[in-house]
């Protein structure tokens, strides 16, 4: 690209050159939402250790952490608005630029902006799944029992991107973990923790899409975690160039072709 041009004029001479995109947004697309990221701009993780996927499958004293901490985090999440870089990105999948949508949220925004190809890649956190009968239910409904079998805890002063929040040490002796309505089974948020496998379908219809697309562009993740920098390795190996709109460095600022730390928003924006 050239250096030359204002970063606007930038994106566009890339969007001029590879006019059909698989876009992968990350935790920075939501921030303007009021849902913080997990890393500062350096790719550092700023929280305690994330809810790890074994311990919550193995151990009851970690799902009731889990469970009493999204208590005070999910409403945050459910409340939180589509912002200029969700609503650019449907604009631009109107218009026919955007191919796929794959997102490393699990907030929804991108379909409440009105995209339709969408790929939650780590889930959604609107939904509860059993883990014994996977039955899916609401996590708002889940939302209104817990709050009228337990004691809620304060409103947290920040939350994070999973509806988890931080929260100073309680005592959870007397917290009542939910339960499947159906078979009473154990109910987890329909998400892939840290620790989990994103399942291979939503891998492969997303590696599919990127073979169809003319690039990759990258906006709002540090690319610290594999599950989305695979896929900068995966254009890597098609020949793909790859666009990456973040804040701070990424792990894959190497690889692409137009890097641009200019926020997000603005340059949708301005493009639009």
């Amino acid at each position: 690209m050239n250096s030359a041009l204002s970063p606007s004029e930038q994106l566009c001479e890339f969007l001029g050159r590879y006019p059909k995109l698989v876009v992968l947004t990350g935790a920075g697309a939501s921030a303007d939402s009021g849902i913080p990221t997990y890393r500062d701009d350096a790719g550092r993780w700023l929280y305690r250790k994330p809810i790890q996927h074994g311990d919550f499958l193995r151990d009851a004293a970690t799902r009731r952490r889990y469970w009493s901490r999204s208590m005070a985090g999910w409403p945050a999440v459910r409340n939180a608005q589509p912002n200029a870089i969700h609503t650019g990105l449907a604009r631009m999948e109107a218009s026919g630029q955007v191919e796929l949508v794959i997102t490393q949220n699990v907030d929804r925004l991108h379909q409440r902006a009105g995209s339709r190809r969408v790929i939650d890649l780590h889930g959604r956190l609107d939904r509860v799944r059993c883990l014994q009968c996977d039955a899916v239910s609401e996590r708002e409904a889940l939302q209104q029992w817990l709050e009228a079998h337990n004691t809620p805890l304060p409103v947290p002063a920040e939350i994070r991107p999973d509806g988890d929040s931080e929260q100073e040490a309680h005592d959870l002796d007397g917290f009542r973990e939910p339960e499947c309505p159906a078979c009473s089974g154990t109910l987890m948020p329909d998400v892939v923790f840290y620790g989990g496998n994103v399942p291979r379908a939503r891998v492969d219809s997303c590696t599919a899409a990127l073979q169809r697309a003319d690039a990759l562009m990258v906006i709002g993740s540090s690319l610290q975690v594999y599950s989305g920098f695979r896929f900068c390795r995966t254009a890597l190996a098609l020949g793909k160039p790859i666009a990456i709109l973040n804040r701070g460095q990424t792990r894959a600022d190497a690889m692409a072709a137009l890097v641009l730390r200019d926020c997000a928003a603005g340059l949708l924006a301005s493009i639009a």
